[in-house]
């Protein structure tokens, strides 16, 4: 029997997830904020949205593959925590448009976000109704697998190698907050303490909720199917802000 390869050591393992949880952030300043604000269609900022993400979700397999030299055993799915994902998710949805219809779409604070939701959605090449929906379910369905994929199963699960539960849930969840930071206030311009910030701690408490909810279910799809509901709100609200303009 070939003995199985050795333990990751501790110090390659931090250098791992210390990039693993600021590279988002920092490709999210490029494509999102340097390379955008032209209105036009941009090659430029779609291939690095494209190559980045793909660097980004590669990370986990590339971590095991070289440096673990094994992947984990695979679980087989389960529904353990489906409706507890799934409330999590219709509240939180809930709230999000009872508040924006209960006064919220009408403030000061939403009143450049149409044109600016409109210049990311014409950068990228999105300009028709059954394009802005292929883009919601393409963010709802796929993306938020894989950002569950890639901040619960690996950053979250990797911390809780090198610590206890609840500090690898804080921890986890402001690196998944940190490049949502950026994108919110790119919506809110000049509104970084009163919007930007309460926004993405918001963020940072659903990256928790989700990390918690991975840690008792042991499997994805409970905190899947309540970050895609979320997901699907917040698309909703877009929209909706898109037809005030």
């Amino acid at each position: 029997m070939t003995p199985a390869p050795p333990a990751p050591g501790r110090g390659i393992t931090i250098l791992t997830l210390v990039i693993a949880m600021t590279l988002p952030t920092a490709l999210t300043a490029i494509y999102f904020v340097a390379l955008g604000g032209s209105g036009r269609p941009n090659v430029m900022q779609q291939a690095t949205y494209a190559s980045g993400k793909t660097i980004q979700f590669a990370i986990p397999i590339l971590f095991f593959v070289f440096v673990v030299r094994r992947f984990p055993p695979l679980r087989r799915p389960n529904t353990e925590g489906l409706l507890l994902g799934l409330g999590f998710g219709l509240l939180v949805s809930a709230i999000m448009i009872g508040g924006y219809h209960g006064g919220l779409h009408s403030s000061k604070m939403f009143a450049e976000s149409p044109a600016r939701i409109r210049q990311k959605l014409d950068e990228f090449g999105v300009t028709s109704p059954l394009e802005f929906l292929g883009l919601g379910l393409f963010i709802a369905v796929i993306h938020s697998f894989l950002e569950e994929y890639y901040w619960r199963w690996f950053v979250f699960g990797r911390l809780c190698t090198l610590m206890p539960v609840w500090p690898a849930i804080v921890l986890s969840s402001l690196g998944f907050m940190a490049h949502h930071v950026i994108v919110v206030y790119a919506y809110v311009p000049g509104r970084f303490w009163s919007a930007a910030v309460p926004a993405s701690l918001a963020v940072a408490l659903g990256g928790a909720a989700w990390a918690w909810l991975y840690h008792k279910a042991r499997s994805l799809i409970a905190p899947w199917l309540s970050h895609a509901l979320i997901d699907i709100a917040l698309f909703v609200i877009g929209w909706d802000l898109m037809q005030r303009a």
